[in-house]
Parts: C-alpha cells; structure tokens; sequence
C-alpha cells in the first residue's frame, strides 16, 4: 500500500492506495478564498479534525498527518511519501 498527497482541482488530497490499486481519500486541504482548511477523515463524527484559517499549505499538512488518518480505515503501517503527486489525468478529448 501507499500513502501520498496528490494535487487535485482545488487544493491537495491524501491518498491510500491500496494492494488491489484502489484509491481511499483519507485527508484533504482545500485553498478558498476564505483561507486554507484542512480536514482528517474519519469513521464518525469529530468535528475537531478539520481546520480552517491555516496559516500554509505546509502546516494544513502536518494538521492532517498529525490525526494519522488512515488508520481509522488501514490497519497497516504506513508512511506518508514526502512528494506529492501532480493531479491524475481524467479520460475525454476536446
């Protein structure tokens, strides 16, 4: 399994992918006008792990990996990998 931040069209998200190539969104960051948040998914319900008003996108990362999100959902160890990943390409033409 791997676990990596991946751009997408809004900001970044936090990803699993698992042993059977499936994508799991543990965590995401979104840049708004109203400032950068940053959230830890979960099982339940816990409102204390999203954020708003970050000061960076830097810090809405460490917020987020600080939860150790993936562990509500894998119970393998894992390490977040340091680069993130350019949003995937979708199919369709112009």
């Amino acid at each position: 399994m791997e676990l990596y931040w991946q751009k997408s069209r809004r900001g970044l998200d936090l990803i699993v992918r698992t042993d059977a190539g499936e994508d799991v969104k543990v965590g995401g960051i979104r840049e708004t006008r109203r400032g950068i948040e940053a959230m830890a998914f979960t099982t339940g319900y816990d409102p204390g792990r999203s954020g708003k008003d970050l000061p960076s996108v830097e810090e809405a990362r460490r917020f987020v990996e600080a939860f150790e999100p993936w562990r509500d959902f894998f119970a393998e160890p894992l390490q977040v990998s340091p680069d993130v990943r350019p949003m995937p390409e979708t199919g369709g033409g112009q």
